[in-house]
This record gives C-alpha cells, sequence and structure tokens, in this order.
C-alpha cells in the first residue's frame, strides 16, 4: 500500500496568536467601555425607566451589536452599576483623605455623596430601582457602594478611637447605619427636594456629630468638633475593593 503524504496545516507561532487575543480583547474592552458611557448618556436623557432601544440609539448602533458585548440586559446594568460606584469612589476619596476638623470631615463626605446623586439622579434611580436588570443578579451595586464606603469610614472611626484609647469595637456596625442613614436621606430629597443640598448636609453633619460625640462622652472625652483631627499619614482610608 502505498504512503499518501497530507500537507501540513501550517500553525502560527503562539506569541502572534496571544498578542492577537489580547488585541481583540482589548478592543471589545474598550468598545464595551463605549456603550456603557452611551448608557449614561441615554439614562440622563430618557430617565430611569429607558429602554435597550434607547440605549442602542445613543450608541448609534443596533440592538444585536449591543448584545455582542452584553450577555443580557443585567449585565448592562451592572456594568452601568460599576461605573457609578468608580465615580462615587473617585469623588467620596478625596473627602475622606484630606485633612480638617472633625466637623470638616463629615460634613465633606456627606454633601460629596450628596453631590453626586444630585449631578446624576436618573442613573441614582436606575441603580436603586434596578427596574432595567432583566433577572435576578448576584451583585448589587448599590449594596456594594455602601459596603465600601461603610468600610472606609470604619477606619477613619476606629482609628480615630483608638487615638483615644476607646472601645473601636462597634465602629463597623455605627459606620453602616451612618451610610445607611444617609442614602436613605438621599432618597427622601431626591424626590421632594422640600430644602436645599446644603440645608440637609448640615442636619445630616449635626446628627452624625451628635452620635459620635455620645460615643465619647461615654468614655469620659469631650472634644471640640472644630478642633483639627490628626490622623496618622499613612492611614489608607479607601482600600481596593471588588465591587
Amino acid at each position: 500500500m502505498s504512503h499518501i503524504s497530507r500537507p501540513v496545516k501550517a500553525t502560527q507561532p503562539q506569541g502572534r496568536n496571544d498578542a492577537r487575543r489580547e488585541r481583540w480583547k482589548g478592543h471589545r474592552q474598550a468598545r464595551r467601555a463605549e456603550f456603557v458611557e452611551a448608557a449614561i448618556r441615554a439614562i440622563g436623557s430618557y430617565g430611569a425607566e429607558v429602554g435597550m432601544e434607547d440605549i442602542a440609539a445613543e450608541a448609534g448602533v443596533s440592538k444585536p451589536v449591543l448584545y455582542r458585548h452584553f450577555s443580557d440586559k443585567s449585565d448592562l446594568y451592572l456594568a452601568v452599576g460599576e461605573w457609578g460606584t468608580n465615580l462615587l469612589m473617585e469623588r467620596i476619596k478625596p473627602a475622606l483623605e484630606q485633612g480638617g476638623t472633625v466637623r470638616e470631615r463629615i460634613e465633606r463626605i456627606v454633601s460629596t455623596y450628596l453631590g453626586v446623586i444630585e449631578e446624576y439622579p436618573e442613573l441614582y434611580r436606575f441603580v436603586v430601582r434596578r427596574n432595567f436588570a432583566d433577572r435576578p443578579v448576584q451583585t448589587d451595586p448599590v449594596s456594594a457602594e455602601k459596603t465600601i464606603i461603610a468600610n472606609s469610614l470604619s477606619r477613619l472611626l476606629g482609628e480615630y478611637l483608638r487615638s483615644l484609647e476607646l472601645d473601636s469595637g462597634g465602629v463597623e456596625a455605627w459606620s453602616h447605619g451612618l451610610v445607611g442613614m444617609v442614602q436613605a436621606s438621599g432618597d427622601w430629597w431626591l424626590e421632594r427636594h422640600s430644602m436645599s443640598r446644603d440645608d440637609l448636609t448640615e442636619y445630616l453633619t449635626k446628627i452624625i456629630w451628635f452620635a459620635l460625640d455620645g460615643v465619647l462622652r461615654s468614655g469620659g472625652i469631650v472634644i471640640d468638633p472644630d478642633q483639627p483631627l490628626e490622623l496618622p499619614p499613612d492611614l489608607q482610608l479607601v482600600e481596593n475593593e471588588d465591587v
């Protein structure tokens, strides 16, 4: 029996294939980011009840093109939520790390949060209401956002109480409670707008300060909220966290 030789299939070098895959991955990530930004614009124009058709039109593509980059509406919802969380933390981080008195620090953090939801009210409603998601999502952008801020606040309060030689065991519970209160007040304010942002910031700052003052007084310490608050320079208040 004669031997039949078959042509050997040419193969690409592994390095070239890897480079091509990385370029394609980078392209898809860039396109996905463009579509998320288009979704943000569409939400601003059409409100929290925006549809996939509105987002596709804003992006200048058809719905099938969008679905090439997002598995479903919930996938796009989560991407938009992540964008919003990153934006908020970009604003909150300097507010947490900037120096000042106790009252100034509290006021700055509260005002920054309210400023973001005032600037992007429809985006906030879009994420909080979750109407756009077409299936249950394991990752809740709102809960993730609250956890990141509460953890950062816990580090701030914990370091502060320990510097005064007070028990810091409750700071995590307090921080989550304070963040929840500010968020609930922000929800109410967005719908009512019966007071200015400055007024709401002032009221919330007073409540938070009086709560902290009560904890300090229970430990026999009375401080002036208008005195500078000194913290270790190497204290990292905001850590990289999975959202």
